[in-house]
């Protein structure tokens, strides 16, 4: 059963508990966050000192608890994983050593469970740091210097960030599966450096309006003082990264506008450059040595980390130490199915062709002939280190990229201007620093949406950027994979297929049709004989139903419960050198003989750009006059 575990992760994005992506809980006050300015000195040495912790306490192995008790307990990092683990797009080799698996399965997620209240503990300990700091130093105040401002300036922009981060997770998402009623439009209390440990204690949900002022506030403050400092580090934000927290918030509220002039601001005042195809794949410095495109960075040490509670170790496959190494964490197929083979960055993870690309790393191309297909190589050891935790795991952790404000900065301008200004940019950005014979083309902006989060997902992965992205997108069909036949016959027998498999694709299809979604099942081959049980269980569309199937038959059968996607010669047109009116004679053959018949949607799977050019024209052209007659 591991086998279809491996299948369901692979294919189950955004499927992910209530209590994250719906904020369906209905606590109304974090405790213990009271804020004290008497721990922190006046001068601007003491309130640098504090600023420090603030960083590595981002970082800080077992923070929640104070103690070795939950491998999860990595600080910041941990809401990376727990992002990239919302979207499905991690698949593990063994679940026992992938610690956020449950982000995704929808396991143990209650408003009680440890899984649920990491990020809200987490991010709450980071308010209250920056809410000391902010205590002691007033930004307003015309009288201190503008070391102290600026000094007071990063605080914000950490409350900031902490905030952001709780709303995007604990928001809820009007869906209609979901009932948030309770709760819809709201989103986390807010603790300031005034709260008291009373007010705490009945401190309501802000709603999304309070909360977006209140985090644009604090940026406001954050430029005031970042204008004239500039902090000793990118460990701290400075006044490039206010402008693209901005940008952050403001695309979750829907002000694409300001959303793109904020994010515009934030690359030109950054001047940062995207990375790099050779500083992506580095095997000794590749996504743990800062380069230009980091605009903010952490960096742990081994004194606030361990073995087990560090990055690094659940990130980095190459690694000895830690639980990846165990865990084998891949990219999951569909997703890296999608990335052109022109597109340097589908070489962070193993082709099943090995050959498609020099892979390098430090463990020798002996280790990574035996490693599973699509594994990650992506984030590596410190200096490919992968013995010494104390080294390799000293790594710089991104927060924040200038690559995240080009692709925000894309959709806003799509969604605030017109969409062939934002394609145009989503282009440019391909091109020049990712692959070089990109072009996208749409004038439909929920089409430029969906391309710019599968840039997100590519770009980001790991990192969990992208989460807030489809969250505020909702999107709209999971498509999972598991082919079950031959062209002649199932691989199995229908009793063996309704005994082991059956059961797990009903859990599939209520748990996505719980979350408002649209559940798509690929499989290839004659799969005629469970066609009306997978009717019968609520999968939605199934392809790429091929000639081998009595495709007349099911529609018949169940064509209004399920739509078949499919009924074209794929083998026979999907060839380098068929002429195009063989291609259109048999899309239009497809839809003569369906189309009117049932839930129907001519479909092949496509290997040639070329070919499926061609079909998607027919499609377009021949399908108008079909419903239009």
């Amino acid at each position: 059963m591991i086998m279809k575990k491996n299948i369901f992760k692979l294919f189950s994005a955004m499927v992910v508990s209530a209590t994250v992506l719906t904020g369906c809980i209905e606590e109304v006050f974090p405790e213990d966050s009271t804020a004290t300015s008497d721990q922190i000195g006046a001068s601007a040495t003491a309130i640098e000192a504090s600023l420090n912790g603030l960083p590595s306490q981002m970082v800080q192995g077992y923070l929640v608890y104070g103690k070795q008790t939950h491998e999860t307990d990595l600080a910041y990092p941990s809401l990376m994983l727990a992002q990239t683990e919302l979207l499905g797009d991690v698949v593990a080799t063994d679940y026992g050593y992938d610690w956020w698996w449950r982000f995704n399965a929808n396991n143990g997620m209650n408003d009680t469970g440890y899984y649920s209240y990491l990020p809200y503990f987490t991010l709450y300990k980071f308010v209250k740091s920056a809410n000391d700091v902010i205590a002691a130093v007033d930004v307003t105040d015309p009288t201190i210097t503008d070391e102290m401002r600026g000094l007071g300036s990063i605080a914000h922009a950490f409350r900031a960030l902490d905030y952001y981060t709780l709303m995007v997770l604990f928001e809820p998402v009007e869906n209609i599966y979901t009932d948030c009623s309770k709760v819809l439009g709201l989103t986390v209390p807010i603790v300031t450096e005034a709260t008291t440990n009373d007010i705490a204690k009945s401190n309501p949900r802000a709603t999304h309006e309070e909360l977006v002022n209140f985090i644009l506030a604090d940026l406001d403050k954050a430029e005031i003082g970042l204008e004239s400092y500039t902090p000793v580090s990118k460990n701290f934000p400075d006044l490039a990264v206010v402008y693209g927290l901005k940008a952050k918030v403001y695309m979750w509220d829907g002000q694409f506008a300001k959303a793109a002039e904020y994010a515009r601001k934030a690359i030109d005042k950054s001047g940062a450059t995207p990375m790099s195809e050779s500083q992506w794949h580095n095997p000794t410095t590749g996504f743990n040595t800062a380069t230009s495109a980091w605009m903010w960075y952490l960096h742990p040490t081994a004194s606030n980390m361990g073995n087990l509670a560090n990055f690094i170790g659940h990130i980095s496959n190459e690694a000895d130490w830690g639980y990846a190494s165990l865990s084998k964490l891949q990219m999951a197929r569909s997703l890296y199915d999608a990335i052109p083979a022109t597109d340097f960055r589908k070489y962070s993870y193993l082709d099943p062709d090995r050959s498609a690309y020099a892979y390098q790393s430090v463990r020798g191309n002996a280790w990574l002939d035996e490693q599973p297909d699509y594994m990650s190589l992506k984030f590596r050891p410190v200096g490919g280190d992968y013995n010494t935790y104390s080294v390799g795991a000293a790594a710089d952790i991104p927060v924040m990229r200038v690559e995240e404000m080009y692709l925000i900065e894309a959709e806003a301008v799509g969604a605030s201007q017109n969409v062939a200004a934002g394609v145009q940019l989503l282009n440019n950005f391909m091109k020049q620093y990712r692959q070089s014979n990109y072009n996208f083309s749409t004038g439909d902006l929920r089409n430029f949406q969906l391309e710019v989060l599968k840039q997100m997902r590519i770009e980001f992965w790991g990192e969990g950027i992208a989460f807030p992205t489809a969250k505020r997108l909702k999107p709209d069909v999971i498509h999972m994979h598991d082919d079950w036949g031959t062209n002649k016959n199932l691989f199995f027998s229908p009793e063996i297929w309704r005994e082991f498999i059956k059961p797990n694709e009903e859990k599939y299809v209520k748990r996505i049709h719980d979350h408002g979604m649209l559940y798509i099942h690929h499989s290839c081959g004659n799969v005629d004989k469970i066609i009306p049980e997978l009717a019968e269980i609520g999968i939605d569309a199934l392809e790429p139903v091929m000639l081998c199937n009595d495709i007349e038959g099911s529609l018949k059968a169940c064509g209004d419960k399920i739509t078949l996607m499919g009924g074209i010669d794929n083998q026979m047109i999907d060839q380098k050198g068929t002429g195009e009116e063989v291609i259109r004679a048999e899309v239009r053959r497809a839809m003569d003989t369906y189309v009117g018949k049932g839930r129907y949607i001519p479909y092949y799977i496509p290997t040639n750009k070329e070919t499926f050019g061609i079909y998607i024209d027919e499609v377009t052209k021949y399908g108008k006059d079909i419903f239009h007659k």
